[in-house]
């Protein structure tokens, strides 16, 4: 990477043994020196109401209204062809728990028709993430933003996402066709933070972050710019921590360059508005050694509840592996790095590689043709072009990575989709529990149950007392549309099984016939902060009146629901 403004010389990044299943040291990880990153720009941002009133009224610019489906950020690297296609999964579950789940709110988020009335154009895939605070639901998609009461009725919005940076000192902040939204609310600080990436044509890139000035998310913001040079960064997700908002991103050079991006952002500046610094890390993935460790992404923890946790200094971030995944791996594992900073005058800042957690033999290479986006069949679709995609081919877990002190221990709490079957695709969830720096694989599953649904593109967390929801995507190619569902289990049930019943939050009635069969890289499966019990889930589905307006005629469903005992 080029070097940034405010650069500045750092202590040297920590290095750490990599020590194999057999527990004999089978490398050494050392990411490059950490850099210090000042923000391009800052300022305030007027009130998110009176953006929404001008983008109601403002027509955007022509050039920024291209009128057709096109696809947010095509992916640069693309999916890795590799492994057998086995569906061998030595921790699936076959079946489906007896208890009723049944939400409680549950109404519509925006739709893609929402795009063509602000810009003349629909995009796919929308990538639906959301927030829930003590009032409020903040949804954002691919290319715009809404606030909810809790209720359902939408108090602001759909704006374009990028009116948010409007006038902005990075105009590229403002450029509506960026994307890969993240929406966060911080309840250790009565923030709500919003972030997209700026437009991905170069020659220099940002990641563009607007944090609310008080507990209102339509109040007004401060807005912020850290570069990441000649870099793109791709996927961003912003994790929550203590002192420090962290981001990762799946970055790309001008050229061949390849790598995982680590930042951490200068929080107690941040929600002040003051000048407010980054330290970055760059994981360099042509590094045959690092490939493996971090495959397509690492996500960083992200606090739930009010407890801080119990070792804050060390901020945790996960990533996947596979060893028939075609990066190099020579086991199934989830990889734990460890992110320290402390702000000083001059920050000091170490990323090390903390620990490797061999897990039950997973597949993550789904069988999938014509091309490795085309996997997952639909009512009605014989055009296999038209298939959509599982995305499981991408080394990484899944949004978010759920972090909660549970007093005695750290939990953190993730999933991925695999081949759980040959030709089924399930979702594999784990709990990990930290206990001082150590960490251990608590449980592992994967929950596939043998009814021929497909369940991809999920999120999972835990409530207060310590159960586990995991909320997804249902397809398969005869009687079931594009929808979503969800799952759970409670503290102390059988180890490594979704014991209850399954949730609808909504059944789809529709198909997508787009011929990029992508599907949404990411939803966001989130905790209420009033009794840190109600989960608040968002994802994408198909209507049949969504189908008839488009190609990509997609949907979101927002919806709320408690477990049994909390």
């Amino acid at each position: 990477m080029s070097s940034l403004r405010g650069e500045l010389l750092f202590l040297c990044a920590a290095t750490a043994v990599l020590v194999s299943p057999t527990g004999f040291a089978a490398g050494r990880f050392a990411p490059a020196a950490p850099r210090e990153i000042k923000e391009t720009a800052r300022d305030v941002s007027p009130t998110l109401r009176s953006l929404a009133i001008a983008s109601a009224t403002l027509a955007r610019p022509a050039s920024k209204g291209r009128g057709f489906l096109f696809e947010i950020n095509p992916d640069r690297r693309g999916p890795v062809r590799g492994g057998s296609g086995r569906g061998v999964d030595r921790a699936r579950q076959s079946s489906i728990g007896i208890e009723a789940l049944l939400p409680s709110a549950n109404f519509e988020g925006m739709s893609n028709n929402d795009n063509f009335t602000l810009y003349g154009g629909r995009v796919n895939p929308p990538d639906p993430v959301g927030a829930i605070g003590p009032n409020h639901y903040v949804e954002a998609i691919n290319l715009a933003l809404s606030v909810y009461a809790k209720n359902g009725t939408q108090l602001l919005g759909p704006i374009d996402l990028g009116s948010l940076w409007d006038g902005f000192a990075v105009p590229q902040c403002a450029y509506d066709f960026a994307g890969d939204p993240v929406v966060v609310y911080d309840q250790l600080a009565d923030r709500w933070l919003i972030s997209q990436f700026s437009d991905p044509t170069g020659p220099q890139y940002w990641e563009c972050i607007a944090i609310s000035q008080t507990g209102d998310p339509t109040g007004a913001y401060y807005r912020y710019a850290f570069s990441t040079g000649v870099n793109f960064p791709d996927y961003p997700k912003l994790g929550l921590w203590t002192d420090s908002y962290v981001l990762t991103t799946r970055e790309f050079g001008p050229t061949v360059e390849y790598g995982i991006g680590v930042y951490a952002l200068e929080k107690n500046k941040m929600i002040n508005g003051q000048a407010a610094r980054a330290v970055g890390f760059f994981l360099d993935g042509n590094d045959p050694s690092v490939l493996p460790l971090i495959g397509d992404g690492l996500l960083p923890a992200y606090i739930d509840g009010k407890q801080k946790p119990l070792n804050s200094s060390s901020i945790p971030l996960v990533g996947t592996q596979d060893d028939g995944a075609g990066y190099g791996a020579t086991f199934d594992a989830v990889n734990i790095f460890d992110l320290s900073v402390k702000w000083r005058s001059t920050p000091v800042a170490s990323l090390a590689l903390n620990t490797q957690l061999p897990v039950a033999s997973f597949d993550s290479i789904f069988p999938c043709a014509p091309t490795a986006r085309d996997c997952l069949p639909q009512p009605g679709i014989t055009d296999p072009n038209q298939f959509l995609d599982v995305l499981s081919y991408r080394q990484r877990p899944l949004h978010r990575l759920a972090y909660r002190n549970m007093k005695t221990h750290d939990a953190l709490v993730t999933d991925q989709a695999v081949e759980a079957a040959p030709g089924v695709a399930g979702m594999r969830w784990y709990e990990i529990r930290r206990v001082g720096s150590t960490y251990a694989l608590f449980q592992q599953g994967t929950f596939a149950p043998s009814d021929g649904v497909h369940r991809w593109m999920g999120s999972a967390a835990m409530d207060r007392k310590g159960n586990i929801a995991m909320g997804y995507s249902v397809v398969n190619g005869t009687t079931v549309f594009p929808g979503i569902r969800y799952t759970g289990r409670l503290a102390g049930d059988a180890s490594g099984q979704m014991t209850l019943g399954e949730g609808v939050i909504v059944n789809g009635s529709g198909v997508q016939t787009s011929l990029n069969s992508r599907w949404g890289d990411y939803t966001s499966l989130n905790l209420d902060p009033v009794d840190d019990c109600t989960f608040w889930y968002v994802n994408e589905y198909y209507t049949a009146a969504g189908q008839a307006t488009s190609t990509a005629g997609w949907q979101t469903r927002i919806a709320s629901f408690r477990l049994p005992g909390c």
